[in-house]
């Protein structure tokens, strides 16, 4: 992992703090652990982890004035420094509107400004502590600092409501840890915090401007050309030196043994339209994707494709990813995996800062990076911020353009063979459109009381069910009554707040939900899957692809196909045109199957891991609860397993959380811990994240 960390302090906190640490509770000096200082005080800022030189950038105007970014950055210098004097008159977008994935801290004065991203694939978070306020992009070096116990109504509406923003709110599993909305940045003034948004909301009472599909496309095409040149034009990075041979092994086979990847560039090539995009992109543009360093002459962009031996169902796209990696530019590695890769197989990995489901998929990613380049390109949160989600065709209504709603909604019928299915969708859209927010968050909160979970059947039942403001998760339906009762009062208090709603329009409010969540679990999972001295890059969780992807009309956004014929209109404007027949079909089967015979292989042991369950000891489910639909589930019947995955990595979660020794800082005592109580056994303990 890789984080910054720093704080503010009040003018009279200020003289505790000497040497660029902090006073902790018994008067010892306060440092994280492997650690470099990027300034001192009375403001300290560190980074921690193994970043990469190029990736941590200070410009100085003076000793009151600089700005440090941390990631990948194609900023120039001097931009930077322009960018820091226009930070000083409080403008903060421009901070975030360079290429590539990247944290942005601006020092002026006493006022410290910490920028978060769109999507919350870079996230902020803060906690009161020593008279001031500490921040950091990791929620964890936080809960250590303060000793933070657990945040059980946090964790409620984690598992009961994980995309309604109104439970989870700003809160973090830690108590006391708090999480800066996507698209807001932190300002310190000597040690007082201000959450500020640096990004306009679309208006509820005026129609948006309707924009050309045309030059929208251009948009997306220029935005993620410019993020993969980022990458591109950045340092090269070589993994740490090969140590010799080993019989029976080639080069490749070596590094994968030892965990290194190959130096230079590659992309994952799974055959769908957003990693294709991204493989094709890199191959194409100028810049020698696998040079190192810069010298030489360059070798081919190394694509990876995963074959899951173990389920079928997948020819079509492996034959597509094969179609795709005879360019020339492109070298072809196929990862092989039988069921010791399969999803629940190998439970065993690091601690991340938050749990997140991909933790049950760690293991099968891990085994596909560890083949992949040391700079490697994935094309996560496509579906996120190019898809239309269905509560988009309320907003299509409030706008009066009902016109495009005949071919969502033709395909829809088609796929259900009812000629009832017209009506019924357009009935839903409507009742949505004309549903106030707090109607909205009110209902759902009565419906956690009530236990009413209905399953959607089919692609229509789940757009239906999606046509509105805010529904149970999957895993709400083996929650514990006290912890659904908890999650209906955070609900409740949350409608109840002045200047309630979110200021934009149904689709729009949830597909930004559904994104954050979404870029949540690719950072846990970055995390849980890490191979050292690699980066994934995902481009179109960057702020420039996202801020034009959301500029996309929503009357193209919600037509059948839509994703794959943007992403192919990109490839034919960046000089790509000869793509595989079937290019950007769905497959969704495939991984639901894997998810299920992993559920099926790995019964036993889950079982085994819910018998004394610390989720039980929390109050928010029972153990025999969950092992009856585990069995259920592992013998076939129709549960949903996203919600069995997000009971599975909360629990492992929670188990690699409490078992962990040590802390993140040097200096302080052994109880400067996380979690330092463990899991309360005690009724009412959800009150505590109210």
């Amino acid at each position: 992992m890789r984080w910054l960390v720093g704080w503010s302090s009040t003018a009279s906190g200020a003289a505790t703090i000497g040497s660029a640490g902090a006073m902790g509770y018994d008067g010892e000096t306060v440092h994280p652990i492997g650690s470099q200082l990027l300034w001192g005080d009375p403001d300290p800022l560190w980074a921690v982890g193994d970043w990469r030189p190029d990736e941590v950038r200070v410009i100085r105007a003076d000793a009151q004035n600089r700005i440090a970014v941390l990631g990948t950055c194609g900023a120039t210098d001097e931009e930077l420094r322009l960018g820091l004097f226009t930070a000083r008159g409080g403008a903060l977008r421009h901070l975030t509107a360079w290429p590539g994935s990247y944290t942005a801290v601006v020092q002026v004065g006493r006022r410290v400004t910490v920028c978060g991203d769109l999507a919350g694939a870079r996230p902020v978070f803060y906690s009161p502590w020593a008279g001031g306020t500490a921040y950091a992009t990791a929620a964890l070096p936080l809960a250590d600092l303060i000793e933070a116990n657990l945040d059980y109504g946090h964790l409620a509406a984690l598992l009961a409501v994980p995309d309604v923003p109104a439970a989870l709110h700003d809160s973090t599993p830690y108590e006391g840890v708090r999480r800066v909305p996507p698209g807001h940045a932190l300002i310190l003034r000597a040690g007082a915090r201000e959450i500020a948004g640096y990004e306009q909301v679309a208006s509820l009472a005026v129609a948006a401007p309707s924009a050309d599909p045309d030059r929208a496309v251009d948009a997306v095409r220029d935005a993620l050309v410019e993020a993969v040149r980022a990458r591109l034009s950045a340092p090269r990075h070589v993994p740490d030196i090969d140590p010799g041979p080993v019989p029976g092994m080639g080069p490749a086979e070596r590094r994968a043994a030892r965990g290194m990847p190959v130096p230079g560039i590659g992309a994952d090539l799974s055959g769908g339209p957003a990693s294709g995009t991204l493989a094709l992109l890199a191959a194409g543009l100028p810049g020698m994707p696998g040079t190192v360093l810069g010298h030489g002459a360059g070798e081919r962009l190394l694509a990876v494709t995963f074959n899951d031996l173990a389920v079928g169902g997948r020819e079509a796209e492996l034959e597509r990813a094969g179609t795709l990696a005879a360019n020339p530019r492109l070298h072809h590695v196929v990862v092989t995996g039988g069921e010791e890769m399969l999803p629940y197989a190998d439970l065993d990995g690091p601690l991340t800062d938050e749990p997140g489901p991909s933790l049950i998929f760690a293991a099968r990613h891990r085994a596909r990076l560890a083949a992949g380049s040391a700079d490697h390109f994935t094309g996560y949160g496509a579906r996120q911020v190019l898809d239309a989600h269905p509560a988009r065709l309320a907003d299509l209504l409030m706008d009066r353009k009902r016109r495009h709603l005949v071919r969502p909604v033709a395909a829809l019928a088609k796929a259900d063979g009812s000629v009832m299915v017209p009506a019924r969708v357009y009935s839903a859209a409507r009742r949505l459109a004309r549903t106030p927010y707090r109607a909205g968050v009110e209902t759902l909160a009565e419906r956690l009381l009530r236990r009413r979970f209905d399953d959607p059947g089919g692609a229509v039942g789940a757009s239906l069910a999606a046509l509105t403001w805010a529904r149970p998760g999957p895993a709400a339906r083996w929650l514990t009554g006290e912890a659904l009762a908890e999650v209906s009062v955070l609900l409740q208090g949350a409608a109840n707040r002045s200047g309630v709603g979110p200021g934009q329009r149904p689709g729009d409010y949830r597909a930004r939900a559904v994104l954050a969540r979404h870029a949540a679990d690719i950072r846990v999972l970055e995390q849980a899957a890490e191979v050292r001295s690699q980066r994934l890059h995902t481009p179109f969780l960057d702020n420039q692809v996202v801020r034009a992807c959301r500029d996309l009309p929503e009357a193209l956004r919600v037509q059948p196909g839509a994703r794959a014929a943007i992403l192919r209109t990109v490839l034919e404007g960046a000089g790509v045109a000869d793509l595989p027949p079937g290019w950007g079909a769905p497959s969704h089967a495939s991984s639901a199957a894997a998810t299920r015979t992993g559920l099926r292989v790995a019964a036993d042991d889950l079982i085994s891991l819910f018998s004394t369950p610390l989720l039980a000891q929390a109050g928010l489910v029972e153990a025999r609860v969950v092992r009856k639909a585990l069995r259920a589930a592992a013998a076939g019947e129709p549960l949903p397993l996203d919600g069995l995955a997000d009971l599975v990595s909360l629990e492992l979660w929670l188990r690699r959380l409490l078992s962990r020794r040590g802390t993140c800082w040097t200096g302080t005592p052994a109880r400067a811990r996380a979690v330092p109580a463990g899991v309360t056994p005690m009724r009412g303990a959800l009150a505590s994240g109210a």
